[in-house]
């Protein structure tokens, strides 16, 4: 499989959820078959919002995808390692990095909210807002275009951060054994829209 073959997988499996016509899965028959081993094709970094599970919104089965979720779908140190060992390891061919409306993070970034260990996300989400120059007043969570607009450039500054601090991911980018791209989802339409910008392979 291929980078582009991946992502055509995803879209399609996007669409799929989208008509409300998913595949019929033998879960039963999955959990054996994945039992002593995995092969995600795509490894992706995504909110942990409970609206937002990936392996639904892309209409995929056990052992499809490899999921790393954290708020504000940030690019951590962990979370970068988890896909370096998707990539390195399990033969991902895809990583991708999945914003999505509404984000509760984004909006606490947009806020400058610092309460607790959530100021530890805020922190990597922060860039993006410093980055939306668009929006001059109101940049606060109540303005919706702010917000889509952050949601977006954060999805951009976290793929950013995955490349300038993962030699591995480098590597295999440069020898095109992977792919990354960014996207958003949609809480109200149910759709990914990937950000060709975002898109390396």
């Amino acid at each position: 499989m291929t980078p582009r073959e991946a992502l055509d997988i995803l879209i399609e499996g996007n669409e799929r959820f989208l008509s409300n016509e998913t595949q019929q899965k033998d879960l039963r028959k999955l959990v054996d078959l994945t039992q002593n081993a995995q092969h995600p094709f795509a490894a992706i970094l995504s909110c942990s919002d409970s609206r937002a599970p990936t392996e639904f919104i892309f209409d995929q089965a056990l052992g499809d995808i490899f999921s790393v979720r954290l708020a504000g779908n940030i690019a951590s140190k962990k979370a970068i390692g988890s896909l370096e060992f998707a990539c390195k390891y399990l033969g991902s061919k895809l990583v991708v990095v999945l914003g999505h409306s509404g984000c509760g993070a984004v909006k606490a970034a947009c806020d400058d909210y610092q309460g607790g260990h959530i100021g530890e996300i805020i922190r990597l989400i922060t860039p993006a807002v410093d980055r939306e120059k668009t929006e001059v007043d109101s940049r606060n969570s109540a303005n919706q275009e702010f917000l889509a607009k952050v949601c977006e450039l954060n999805v951009d500054v976290q793929i950013q951060q995955i490349l300038l601090r993962s030699t591995i991911l480098q590597e295999m980018l440069a020898k095109k054994e992977i792919g990354i791209v960014g996207g958003v989802y949609d809480l109200t339409t149910a759709k990914v829209k990937f950000i060709e910008g975002d898109l390396i392979f």
